[in-house]
């Protein structure tokens, strides 16, 4: 199948690393197996494929370009020096949304306290920002793990950055989230939503993809 032959896509996969000093960091669960599967089926599909990956305990697929962004900073320029080349966006990483408002520069001694302060700062919103510099014809997919009001924190996700589609899972599903082989999500565009039930994220990666094409056909017709 090349239906996607035309297509060039810009995915960013795992999780981000935000330094409190040389030893330590903030991040999260995320293993980069759901952006990989896109990255894997869109590849498949004939598509020119571009992954931007933070952290990840699974290996990328073979034929795609890898290049890293380890911080949210890191991923954000990497993004957006990709971005004119790109025609289809998927934010698929976890990204931090806050980070140590400076880091030290050696490791911090615990000097006897029973407790340690850390002011954190915003990091770059990758998908905003990409919805905001976007260039004609450009679609732009984010992800929502969420763990109540799935659906309505994702359309709320969606209205605020401007995105064309949002996958919304539950991460407190047995099965879905997090470190599985599986998911379960809802695929939501402005006018439709298909709950999607538990399957490999491979077959959710697909189930993307068509959901994809069928946006871009709605598009063409007007």
């Amino acid at each position: 199948m090349n239906d996607l032959v035309s297509e060039r896509f810009l995915i960013t996969v795992g999780g981000t690393r935000e330094a409190i000093d040389p030893v330590r960091f903030i991040s999260n669960h995320s293993s980069g197996k759901m952006g990989f599967a896109v990255a894997e089926a869109a590849r498949d599909r004939g598509a020119d494929v571009t992954v931007v990956a933070g952290e990840t305990k699974v290996a990328p697929p073979v034929g795609v370009r890898v290049l890293r962004g380890v911080s949210a900073a890191e991923m954000h320029a990497a993004v957006m020096s990709e971005l004119a080349k790109a025609t289809i966006f998927v934010g698929a990483a976890a990204v931090a949304d806050y980070a140590p408002a400076n880091a030290a520069d050696a490791k911090i001694k615990k000097d006897g306290r029973d407790t340690m302060t850390l002011e954190l700062t915003k990091t770059p919103d990758i998908l905003a920002d990409v919805s905001r510099n976007r260039h004609v014809g450009l679609v732009v997919v984010g992800f929502a793990a969420e763990t109540n009001d799935v659906v309505a924190y994702a359309r709320s996700k969606m209205e605020k950055k401007g995105l064309d589609l949002v996958v919304a899972n539950d991460i407190t599903k047995a099965g879905a989230g997090f470190n599985t082989d599986t998911n379960i999500a809802t695929i939501i565009t402005r006018d439709s939503e298909s709950e999607q039930p538990l399957m490999s994220k491979r077959e959710l990666a697909d189930q993307i993809l068509d959901a994809i094409i069928e946006l871009r056909r709605k598009i063409a017709r007007g």
